[in-house]
């Protein structure tokens, strides 16, 4: 299969060429500004199917909205013609804007080119119309909010917000690419006159902001965002992914004495703490118990005995855990606990509670095992 995927070097190309390569796709026909018309007939050709992305959305003069969406629509219609060509279209459109008026239009035009075409050919035809689309690889400052948040945010430059109260309707890239592959996979193009991504979130421009903002202070205090909220996990792996490279690296505050070390990693109110202690050879860390923080102890290097007692029964426990074989030790609360290293190097143990360190309310009572 041949793919002529137009508009190449735009945001929604980039991630739906490098998802056909992952998926070892057959051949993609790449177009471009710098894609000659004699290559551009060629590639009509070849092709087996047609994703047309290539559009204008940000020019000088509102006259190039037409020249760029409805003029090139045209003359890649003609070539289909030409070369009478019947095989599926897929095309990136867009919702109604009242404030980008002129864009809308244009992109609806080229749509009633595109529908006369594929009725005249008997091609089949799936029309995307997307509201904003946000993901890694969007140009910041240009066209699209979440990308000019994510950028300046993470660069410590102001953001403009005209209308907190102006609301937004968003989908991610990935699941914009996935439904698109999905139409070629399935052999459902046109099936649909107009696909539907199955996640569209709603959220106004001053949520997105504070959202957004929320990234960059949580991670100087070692949290991550709530995970659990698609549109939260993925706004912060689009905020991420505007970090410059210097900043993908950053120290943490280890805790040191002649025992070893102990540094948190991350933390966060919906799932606990993790962090990563250092014990010498011969060390014995611990011997207090919780009311309710539980913890999960896993050696990843050297070799531990941890031990447990119950403090109401007496009832002890007694497991011997190294980083040759991972295996992970739950605390239950009600138990005083230690972790001793009896191996000849560090002992480096990976500790998971299930609550943030607290120091107004630690929950942790000393008594030896």
């Amino acid at each position: 299969m041949k793919i002529l995927i137009t508009g190449s070097n735009g945001f929604i190309a980039k991630n739906l060429i490098m998802e056909l390569k992952n998926r070892k796709y057959g051949e993609l026909l790449l177009c471009n500004r710098d894609t000659s018309s004699e290559k551009l007939e060629q590639y009509i050709e070849e092709c087996d199917v047609l994703i047309h992305l290539a559009g204008v959305n940000r020019p000088m003069d509102e006259a190039e909205y037409y020249t760029g969406n409805v003029g090139f629509t045209k003359d890649i219609v003609k070539l289909l013609e030409k070369k009478h060509k019947k095989l599926p279209v897929i095309y990136s459109s867009t919702v109604i804007d009242t404030r980008h008026k002129a864009y809308g239009e244009s992109k609806r035009e080229a749509e009633k080119i595109l529908q006369e075409f594929a009725q005249s050919s008997g091609s089949l035809l799936s029309i995307f119309r997307l509201p904003n689309v946000f993901g890694k690889w969007c140009r910041p400052n240009y066209n699209s909010v979440v990308a000019t948040f994510c950028y300046n945010i993470s660069h410590d430059l102001k953001i403009r917000i005209n209308d907190p109260d102006a609301r937004m309707r968003l989908v991610y890239i990935d699941d914009v690419v996935d439904r698109m592959i999905s139409c070629i996979d399935g052999k459902e193009v046109g099936q649909e006159k107009y696909p539907e991504i199955e996640e569209v979130y709603q959220v106004t421009v001053g949520e997105l902001a504070e959202m957004i903002l929320s990234f960059k202070e949580k991670r100087n205090r070692l949290e991550i965002p709530y995970v659990g909220s698609l549109l939260e996990k993925k706004l912060y792996s689009t905020y991420l992914s505007y970090l410059e490279p210097k900043d993908y690296c950053y120290e943490l505050k280890m805790n040191k004495d002649k025992r070893g070390s102990f540094t948190e990693f991350i933390h966060s109110k919906d799932f606990g703490q993790f962090s990563v202690n250092i014990a010498k050879p011969g060390i014995v860390k611990g011997n207090h118990w919780h009311h309710t923080k539980v913890e999960k102890f896993l050696v990843v290097r050297g070799t531990a005995r941890i031990k447990l007692r119950h403090m109401i029964t007496g009832q002890g426990a007694e497991f011997i855990t190294s980083g040759e074989k991972l295996e992970v030790v739950d605390i239950p609360a009600g138990y005083t606990h230690n972790i001793e290293n009896i191996g000849t190097e560090e002992l480096v143990t990976v500790m998971w509670a299930n609550e943030t360190f607290d120091p107004d309310k630690p929950d942790t009572y000393y008594e030896e095992v």
